[in-house]
């Protein structure tokens, strides 16, 4: 067997003999181990994600609060984690996710930006590259560092054009006024839509590729708002009860969706990109 299929790495980063290997898809494999173990070993994609996705799990693992895959080992190439069998959403899943996301959100971080201990600065998003620089003011923070990086990366692409660049600018340089009442650092999972959100089989909703920081809590919650989540009134539900969200919260749900769009946008270009520029007419004529 060669040293670099999954089978093999998940036996070297394990140290367990492998009974068994299927391919989920082109990144993902299921490896029985010895013993009755199963994990699934995944190939990262670009250099260095391996390592800022390894941190971030253990740094959310660390929080005590949600659920996420033990890494079980990764080199610069590889991670191999738990396998999470799947089960369905329900109410009471979803609501019991919502109390663990208001726990792990008041862990927190020591800055606006902060990578996981052991996680590199110049982490990812997805396929998008996101560098972890830290702040002390939320709205100077996200402004420069979340949301206008992949603006100029999509004026640079010719996915958003460069007239239509100041709408989003101008939202930034509102962001004091528009980001609501001040709060502390959150500990982020950083990249919560609902293909983040797996429905485990015992009962509970488990998380997976963070891309973990230190943020504002209302940006997870934004970010299941932007593609659905299974029962998200129930999250919501379960979160608020726990830890009651500021005055206004929903009015600034697109305000915290711009850094997703603006990523979407130069990943996969100009649909996202009409639906980000949509979003800050929007947060200005609030």
């Amino acid at each position: 067997m060669s040293g670099r299929t999954p089978g093999a790495v998940a036996a070297r980063l394990t140290g367990c003999g492998v009974r068994s290997e299927r391919r989920l898809s082109g990144a993902l494999t299921e490896v029985g181990l010895d013993g009755g173990q199963t994990v699934v070993v995944k190939r990262g994609d670009p250099p260095g994600a391996v390592r800022a996705e390894a941190a971030g799990l253990r740094w959310l693992a660390e929080a005590d609060a949600v659920r996420v895959p033990e890494v079980r080992g990764h080199d610069e190439d590889w991670l191999v984690t738990d396998l999470v069998p799947r089960g369905r959403p329900t109410a009471v899943a979803a609501r019991a996710l919502g109390r663990e996301l208001a726990a792990l959100h008041a862990a927190g971080a020591p800055v606006f930006g902060a990578a996981p201990p052991d996680g590199p600065v110049d982490a990812f998003i997805g396929l998008a590259p996101m560098r972890n620089a830290s702040g002390t003011d939320w709205p100077g923070w996200y402004a420069e560092h979340r949301v206008l990086p992949y603006l100029r990366s999509a004026v640079d692409a010719g996915t958003v054009r460069p007239a239509e660049s100041a709408v989003v600018e101008r939202v930034c340089e509102h962001l004091p006024e528009l980001a609501g009442p001040a709060e502390p650092p959150a500990r982020l999972h950083g990249d919560l839509w609902n293909g983040n959100v797996l429905w485990g089989a015992d009962g509970h909703a488990w998380l997976i590729d963070p891309a973990a920081h230190g943020g504002h809590r209302e940006t997870d919650l934004a970010m299941l708002h932007l593609f659905g989540c299974p029962h998200l009134e129930d999250v919501l539900d379960g979160y608020r009860r726990a830890a009651p969200l500021a005055d206004g919260w929903r009015d600034r749900i697109g305000l915290h969706q711009l850094f997703p769009l603006l990523v979407h946008a130069v990943l996969f270009g100009r649909g996202y990109a009409e639906q980000a520029l949509a979003t800050a007419r929007a947060a200005l004529r609030r």
